[in-house]
């Protein structure tokens, strides 16, 4: 019986790594999104179109609840708190 808990302990403990890494990698999506938006015709790029496929779905969320103070949008800031606060939430599943 033992030897089944701690096998459930091992997949849940490698799909919460997963899970994780796969925020990480999201959140450094979402962060390159915004620096594209420092340069001029770097969203219009290949590379930024890309970008803009993957963030855009997740910060038009975001962008739908929170105005935008003087021209700025905060849907990034708010989108990479929220990533982490799911990070944070799957290591009370340890």
């Amino acid at each position: 019986v033992a030897i089944f808990g701690i096998e459930r302990v091992k997949v849940v403990n490698s799909l919460v790594n997963i899970l994780q890494d796969l925020i990480y990698v999201y959140t450094l999506v979402l962060v390159v999104y915004a620096l594209l938006s420092w340069f001029p015709g770097a969203r219009e790029s290949k590379f930024g179109q890309i970008i803009d496929r993957l963030a855009y779905p997740y910060l038009s969320f975001f962008d739908s609840i929170l105005p935008s103070l003087g021209g700025i949008s905060f849907s990034v800031i708010v989108g990479v708190l929220v990533l982490q606060l799911a990070s944070n939430g799957l290591n009370i599943l340890r």
